[in-house]
């Protein structure tokens, strides 16, 4: 590589590597966990391929210790593991499960021992049934229990966790789990997504709040979001751009307004607007989802490409993100998205 090409990290540079809980940890009907929407949904005929569940997953609950070992192999300096909430607060809030706070303390204490800096992440989709039964995330409530469940993290683990993630691609908890539907809990409903957008940047703030009480404000919080990277299939074409501007108002401002700017983007706003008024945010709401961020989490796995078209044509997420019954992209039934030239993964990306 040329010198004028070299790109160096700094020394203090944290290379790690990222886990879910319910996509590793398996006994989920161990140590007083409660059920999860992803529980729940596996185990419906149909919804995942060839019926598999996380029921035993990566066995991650019996082996951590040999798992830890792994990354101190490795050599990772960082690793980024969920917390089950329902591991924690079986039904959602009031009792805490000792057991379950014991064994993620096990966790990070193993991680520190080895030199490794371990970031939390609060959320990463296994919300506990008990609160889908009483609305999930279309429902206010929920991110007020969330800001409870941070708490009482928080006030256990305090100091000894480097970064606090509040959520984890609240893109797909939203539009996949409540608008189309191909994520837990499987709902179709465009209106209950919207709210869902909302009551998870609202969560994310109050968490944040209740992480800062606990801990002081020295603690670090962050935020993991899947961005998108909208590229026009004719950017001379001004039905193009526009299409741009829906995508990016849906996949980023839904999440990047409220929480840096305090504010939805007005594009995101106009186009939902057959689908619900927005009464869901309330007076002084987009205060607390502006909570101070120090760190931002990005996501990324691929470009898409979209087109201007006629309603009800496309949005049919021919970017790996739709079923044939239902779009996540709310609101969008006038863009199309495009497949791209050259090799492609399993999920059709780029």
């Amino acid at each position: 590589m040329s010198t004028d090409m070299r790109r160096d990290f700094p020394a203090d540079f944290l290379w790690g590597t990222a886990t879910a809980a319910y996509q590793i940890e398996g006994g989920v009907n161990e140590g007083g966990r409660g059920p999860s929407i992803w529980d729940v949904y596996s185990h419906t005929p149909g919804r995942t391929l060839g019926g598999d569940t996380g029921d035993i997953a990566c066995d991650h609950y019996h082996r951590w210790d040999s798992d830890l070992d792994e990354l101190e192999r490795l050599g990772v300096g960082a690793y980024r593991f969920s917390v089950s909430w329902p591991r924690i607060l079986p039904s959602g809030r009031g009792e805490v499960n000792e057991e379950g706070l014991a064994f993620y303390e096990r966790i990070i204490d193993g991680l520190r021992a080895r030199g490794i800096a371990p970031i939390l992440t609060l959320y990463h989709w296994d919300l506990p049934q008990a609160l889908e039964e009483e609305g999930g995330w279309a429902s206010r409530s929920t991110a007020f229990a969330f800001a409870e469940y941070a708490r009482i993290l928080a006030r256990r683990f305090a100091d000894r966790v480097h970064v606090w993630t509040t959520l984890n691609e609240p893109w797909c908890s939203a539009y996949l789990g409540y608008a189309s539907g191909v994520h837990a809990p499987g709902r179709q409903d465009p209106a209950a997504a919207l709210a869902a957008v909302h009551h998870l940047n609202l969560a994310h703030g109050l968490a944040a709040r209740a992480i800062r009480e606990e801990i002081g404000q020295e603690a670090r919080v962050s935020v993991t979001l899947n961005l998108h990277v909208v590229r026009a299939a004719d950017p001379a074409s001004a039905g193009d751009r526009r299409a741009v501007e829906q995508i990016e108002a849906l996949a980023n401002g839904a999440f990047l307004g409220p929480m840096l700017d305090g504010a939805y983007p007005e594009v995101l706003v106009s186009m939902t607007a057959p689908h619900c008024d927005w009464s869901f945010v309330h007076e002084g709401d987009l205060e607390v989802t502006r909570a101070r961020m120090d760190v931002l989490g990005v996501n990324y796995y691929s470009p898409v490409l979209v087109r201007a078209c006629e309603p009800g044509a496309g949005a049919s997420g021919a970017d790996g993100h739709g079923n044939s019954d239902a779009s996540p992209w709310i609101g969008a039934d006038g863009v199309e998205f495009l497949a791209q030239p050259g090799v492609h993964t399993d999920m059709g990306w780029p």
